[in-house]
């Protein structure tokens, strides 16, 4: 499940997700990212359906817990820039692992500081931070029901997920052979299909 709170050139994606990595830690939580849209002409009569494109990430935050060590938010990060579609490396923070709801309410309310991060011109959205201020409080609530402490099944996990199996398929082929891991957990995943 995808949520996605759109401004006029701003939106928030937010969303449970799951992932492997290559020694065969699992992680789970909440991610959240800054996009831009990408602007679409209007189609048809005032009163047609229109389109909308969430089309560039330049900023996420993955409140993470891994599973093998519940509670320490030990895989929590943030990406604060992006190289086209390709997130930036992890960058841990104490401040986020001691209080990441705290956290990501205090970064979102700062959304041009984000943008100057990624070297963007925050002037290209000024219509839309303050209304992205406005809706902290829906984000960071919305981010909390997907969170790690949320105390989720594998099925649930996987039918939340059910669109990042192709990604997790992909993390899986990284691991090492001689690395073992849970392959009837990652089950619903791997044999997911579009």
């Amino acid at each position: 499940m995808l949520i996605t709170f759109s401004f006029t050139r701003l939106a928030v994606q937010v969303r449970r997700w799951f992932e492997i990595g290559a020694d065969a830690t699992m992680e789970r939580g909440a991610r959240v990212e800054l996009l831009l849209l990408d602007p679409q002409p209007h189609r048809g009569s005032e009163s047609a359906g229109q389109r909308l494109v969430v089309d560039r990430p330049f900023w996420r935050a993955d409140l993470f817990d891994r599973m093998d060590r519940p509670g320490e938010w030990a895989a929590a990060h943030v990406h604060p820039s992006f190289d086209g579609v390709e997130p930036g490396d992890r960058v841990f923070s104490e401040a986020l692992t001691a209080d990441p709801w705290g956290w990501l309410e205090e970064q979102l309310r700062r959304p041009a500081d984000r943008m100057r991060e990624a070297g963007l011109d925050p002037a290209d959205a000024d219509g839309d931070l303050e209304d992205l201020r406005a809706a902290v409080g829906l984000i960071v609530e919305a981010a909390r029901r997907f969170g790690p402490e949320q105390s989720l099944t594998r099925d649930d996990d996987a039918r939340l997920t059910r669109d990042a199996a192709e990604r997790v398929r992909r993390l899986v082929a990284l691991i090492p052979a001689e690395v073992p891991y849970d392959r009837e957990y990652l089950r619903p995943w791997l044999e997911a299909r579009p």
